[in-house]
């Protein structure tokens, strides 16, 4: 089975169009199958303020299959692996449908950062500190929040500017900027796709 690039396509133009949700995806490189995806941390949470950056796979056969994805920024949460990234979550394993997009997929990323699931935990070490000592795991979710995804993380105002400055957006300058732990250079060629 082919990719249905057409399908990619269109949900990348309705993503763009809707600045309302504040999530966006980019093409990782030239290829559809490789996608960023930025989720906002939402308000009234310890992720409130954060940008968290989510590597995207598509497999040919998607949207039949629900789309890989797994945070590249660190996240204390109990459904998300503070090791790997990985994200414990019904519609990306047994409950996806072919009805559902990239977007929606983000959005219950969004959602599940306001509404943690501690009774079906991928990190086993969060959800019993969230069950156990709420206030604790909500300082740490803020403090590790302010360390790896503050749009300042990794990436000073500065760099940001000189990057936005070169004809990248705001959010682009920033995620380049945190996955090469702030190395300018790194990061325009990380934008650039070499």
């Amino acid at each position: 089975m082919a990719l249905d690039a057409g399908r990619i396509q269109k949900e990348l133009r309705e993503i763009e169009r809707d600045t309302a949700s504040g999530v966006t995806v980019k093409l990782k490189g030239t290829s559809l199958q490789q996608l960023v995806g930025y989720v906002p941390g939402p308000k009234d949470t310890p992720y409130e303020g954060g940008l968290f950056v989510v590597d995207i796979t598509l497999e040919n056969s998607y949207p039949f299959v629900p789309p890989k994805m797994k945070f590249v920024t660190k996240v204390w949460h109990p459904n998300v692996s503070s090791q790997s990234g990985a994200i414990c979550l019904d519609i990306l394993k047994d409950q996806w449908s072919p009805a559902l997009t990239l977007k929606t997929a983000l959005l219950s990323l969004q959602a599940l950062l306001s509404s943690p699931q501690p009774d079906d935990p991928q990190d086993a070490v969060v959800a019993k500190q969230y069950i156990n000592d709420y206030e604790t795991y909500k300082k740490t979710a803020r403090y590790w929040t302010e360390a790896f995804a503050s749009p300042t993380a990794g990436a000073p105002e500065d760099k940001i500017k000189s990057i936005v400055e070169m004809g990248f957006d705001r959010a682009s300058a920033i995620a380049a900027l945190q996955e090469t732990g702030g190395d300018t250079n790194a990061a325009l060629e990380k934008l650039l796709g070499q």
